[in-house]
């Protein structure tokens, strides 16, 4: 192994079964590629991680937290609630585009793992739901919406505009017309929550 002069982290580990993923695939990546790769032993990249499954989670929740954090900021960024609705909403659809468009095996690869951690996308959803209930519910407060339940209006909104974020429908994402769709549901649903 060559020697590592860098000081192994969590994060650096991440990095590399990152990288270790995108190179040989879900099913064939270990965590001795990932040590060969950060030049430790694989009893170092443990120390971290105890199990092979528990860094395939961190790893699936790092990226998945990468959306949620860019999203979390349009939920406190300046704006009307409706501004900041379908600016958070197409944030979402964009988000999962270009993972889907820029890297394909790595898109695929991340599909497989988080079929395997259901806990964390469990976990990733109701983010994503919570930032959008903060959103109605600011607007409920400004009297925007129309939400007598903010959280159940989030859920629904988010159902609603699956086709535009879950992984299931990425292949239809750079189909032609597609961006006209998206928007259309987005300002029926806008429609609905501020219809009295």
């Amino acid at each position: 192994m060559p020697p590592t002069s860098q000081t192994l982290t969590a994060e650096r580990i991440l990095e590399a079964t990152e990288e270790v993923l995108r190179r040989h695939g879900p099913a064939k990546a270990t965590v001795v590629d990932v040590a060969r790769a950060l030049g430790v032993s694989h009893g170092s990249v443990y120390r971290h991680f105890r199990t092979k499954a528990a860094l395939r989670e961190a790893v699936t929740k790092r990226w998945l937290d990468r959306t949620s954090e860019r999203l979390a900021r349009i939920v406190t960024a300046g704006g009307s609630p409706e501004e900041r609705l379908r600016a958070w909403l197409a944030a979402l659809f964009e988000a999962k585009r270009h993972k889907a468009g820029d890297d394909p095996e790595l898109f695929a690869t991340y599909t497989v793992l988080t079929d395997e951690n259901g806990t964390v996308v469990g976990e990733h959803i109701a983010d994503l739901t919570g930032q959008l209930t903060r959103i109605i519910e600011a607007g409920t407060g400004s009297g925007a919406f129309m939400a007598p339940d903010p959280a159940a209006a989030a859920r629904a909104v988010f159902h609603a505009t699956g086709r535009f974020h879950d992984p299931g429908y990425a292949r239809e994402w750079q189909r032609p017309g597609v961006q006209e769709e998206f928007e259309a549901v987005v300002d029926l649903l806008l429609r609905g929550l501020t219809s009295p």
